[in-house]
């Protein structure tokens, strides 16, 4: 077995621990003292003599063999790395104060917006820890029921709700679940007065919708059961299905993808809210799709094609009769909406409707109006036009920050939206779309002082001189000294864009005394397809490099130091901190990669990854792109005496977005090869997937975890408050 021992020297007796002060002027040498006798000892990971060979050029993978997620073998590894990592954390001895402050910071009432399905007003609504959000529902003045409880689904809370979905009528909803965090899903069908299930649920259900034609059936999207592992196996035809209500399963038609001329990796269709038109998509990566539509007032008409290529992104937001409403970035790569008729729907017939401007637009329709969004360097300002295109107003928002969507069907007249930013907890807004006037709806309830805490926007050099923002938040009066613990995170790609928002999980760390920043990095959509094809393939490298000026500045600016200064992402994000770190290891003391795309030469082989490739390119798409590829791979760029950042790899063992192998073998080559005393661990969440509907019991620990480790590692002997 190797033994990378790292014997950390014992100045933490207990009697010590309570008198140190977290503010010890000799805390950033202490990095590595500030571990109390802790013994780390790694697993033996056996090396394999798998080789692939690209363009002529042998690679070792040596580590092949922990993609197998149904093999004994794995599941022992994961379950020792769990073991040592579990044992280092449990001696921080602030964890549990971190936990136990995540808690008692969650317990507060959160409800979400309204709904009206039926004669019902529907919400979710959670006590404060409960691990799922409860649906509620009421009539009008009458007595507040549960709808559906997830935290019923399982005893563990692992079982989460995903989408639902109401017929027309909204006499019978359909639910999806996701089991253990997979991508994987059942939808459910009931009676909504009775809470019955009425028939046997749907499996094998994967990146799917739920889109009701009246009170019959719905469409719903799913790939063939692959071969091999569920959860790691490549998925490469998603197809579009309709269920009849009764009917079985087996017997649903393929509406779309069912022929190799319309093979695509993601399939979706949704109904116009007046039953007239299906509306399928159709995309061979994440950015890019094809658009049909098909009438479905007439029995057996055919598909007609909108746009029959993949350069830009186009969907159909509203419909009046047979006038279609379309967002697109073809040749307005801000994003703009056009018009045109349902039987002559090709490009060459669109009308400007709300033209493009210098900024990001996203669109909402709802109680007879239109909504635009525009990110003025990642803030929010939002705009209500007629349907004849004409500006109505702009909607005042409370402040700087985000706002999410004001949407709803067509007959309402209130409509609601959310608005929050990085220091000051969501609070929801009822908007009425007649008088533009916007109430409270329901304030939080977080115990935070948000008047504590200020968030500055700062804008700083890339290498090559491109100017990217940041958003830095603190706690007011915090001295700028280079001693602040400070995590700065991003994510940098997939045309994703870091508006502000507010976490309670953040709210702990501002009040350690912590730096929250988070940098707008190119590969986003915070300035448009620009913006995110700079970041893109042959100019991955931006981002990183966007991510390394990020963190100079921080150092530069004396917010941090080096020895203060830990990086966070996940999945694109946790690609981002492995790259940096093993780019620069000498630029940050923590690193924290979360479920991240960590293998850059085989990511597209497993589950629906090729459909990345947009932003990654392949190794096999030319011998160039391999080489890039290989160049910043975090699995293939780990170095032998290197002394790399303490490092807490996290992931789930059930994450098929993302698989867990990726992580596996980034820690098995940095637990070879770490020439310095930090740390190296992967902590490893059972039953657990890429992150949505994590329980709040397991979150908050995750949590819990990342604060103890990331300021353990800074060499705080206790919380820097």
């Amino acid at each position: 077995m190797k033994k990378n021992a790292i014997l950390l020297t014992s100045i933490l007796v207990t009697g010590i621990l309570a008198g140190c002060s977290g503010n010890s002027t000799n805390q950033a040498s202490n990095a590595a003292i500030a571990q109390q006798d802790i013994k780390l000892s790694y697993p033996t990971t056996k090396k394999g003599s798998v080789t692939d060979t690209y363009f002529g050029n042998n690679v070792a993978d040596p580590y092949r063999w922990l993609e197998d997620d149904r093999s004994e073998e794995t599941g022992d590894w994961v379950k020792t790395q769990n073991k040592v990592t579990f044992n280092y954390l449990s001696q921080i001895p602030y964890r549990e104060q971190l936990k136990d402050r995540l808690g008692e910071l969650w317990n507060y009432e959160k409800v979400g917006s309204p709904f009206k399905e039926g004669k019902y007003t529907y919400f979710y609504k959670n006590d404060g820890l409960q691990n799922q959000y409860v649906v509620y529902r009421q009539l009008d003045g009458g007595e507040v029921e549960v709808f559906l409880d997830p935290n019923t689904f399982s005893k563990d809370g692992t079982t989460s709700l995903g989408q639902l979905s109401f017929s027309k009528d909204g006499s019978i909803a359909a639910y999806a679940i996701s089991e253990g965090g997979s991508d994987w899903r059942k939808i459910i069908i009931i009676d909504v007065e009775t809470k019955k299930q009425l028939e046997t649920p749907l499996v094998d259900v994967k990146f799917s919708g739920i889109s009701w034609f009246g009170n019959e059936g719905f469409y719903y999207s799913s790939y063939d059961k692959p071969k091999g592992s569920e959860l790691s196996a490549k998925t490469d035809q998603h197809k579009l299905y309709y269920h009849k209500l009764g009917q079985a399963q087996k017997d649903d038609a393929v509406v779309f993808g069912a022929t190799a001329e319309e093979k695509r990796r993601y399939v979706g269709g949704s109904v116009t809210e007046d039953d007239r038109y299906l509306l399928i998509s159709g995309a061979v990566s994440t950015s890019g799709n094809d658009l049909y539509i098909k009438d479905l007032t007439k029995p057996n008409s055919p598909l007609v094609t909108i746009t029959d290529n993949f350069d830009a992104d186009t969907y159909v937001i509203e419909n009046e009769g047979s006038k279609l409403y379309l967002v697109t970035n073809l040749d307005a790569p801000n994003k703009k909406i056009v018009t045109v008729d349902a039987s002559a729907p090709a490009a060459s017939n669109w009308k400007d409707f709300i033209a493009e401007t210098e900024n990001v637009l996203t669109a909402s329709t709802g109680g007879g109006y239109f909504f635009a969004e525009y990110m003025v360097d990642a803030i929010s300002k939002v705009y209500q036009y007629d349907y004849q295109g004409k500006k109505v107003r702009e909607v005042a928002l409370p402040g700087v920050g985000s706002s999410s969507s004001l949407d709803g069907k067509k007959k309402e007249d209130t409509l609601y939206y959310s608005f929050s930013n990085y220091k000051t907890p969501g609070t929801i807004y009822s908007f009425n779309t007649k008088t533009g006037k916007s109430d409270v709806y329901k304030k939080s309830g977080a115990k935070f002082d948000s008047n504590a805490y200020e968030s500055k926007q700062v804008f700083y050099k890339s290498k090559d001189g491109t100017r990217v923002p940041m958003i830095i938040t603190y706690k007011k009066g915090l001295e700028f000294n280079g001693k602040n613990p400070t995590i700065l995170y991003g994510y940098g790609g997939f045309n994703i864009s870091l508006t502000p928002r507010f976490s309670v999980t953040r709210a702990v760390w501002l009040e350690q005394g912590g730096i929250y920043a988070v940098a707008n990095l190119r590969g986003g959509g915070e300035y448009g397809k620009k913006w995110h094809k700079a970041g893109t393939q042959l100019d991955k490298q931006n981002v990183f490099d966007d991510f390394i000026a990020a963190g100079e500045y921080l150092i530069n600016e004396n917010y941090t130091s080096s020895n203060y200064l830990a990086i966070n992402g996940g999945s694109n994000g946790g690609l981002l901190v492995g790259a940096v770190m093993t780019q620069r290891p000498d630029l940050v003391q923590v690193a924290l990669p979360a479920v991240g795309v960590l293998d850059m030469l085989r990511y597209h082989t497993f589950t629906a990854g090729a459909g990345w490739a947009y932003d990654y390119g392949t190794a096999e798409q030319s011998e160039e792109m391999f080489k890039y590829l290989k160049g910043y791979s975090p699995v293939h760029n780990v170095k032998k005496g290197v002394s790399y950042p303490a490092t807490m790899v996290t992931t789930g063992d059930h994450d098929d977005r993302v698989v867990p192998a990726h992580s596996f073998k980034f820690a098995a080559e940095l637990q070879a090869k770490q020439a310095g005393s930090a740390p190296t661990l992967i902590r490893i969440e059972t039953n657990a997937g890429h992150g949505a509907g994590t329980p709040v019991s397991k979150t908050i620990e995750q949590y819990a975890d990342i604060y103890a480790f990331t300021l353990f590692n800074m060499g705080f002997t206790s919380l820097p408050k």
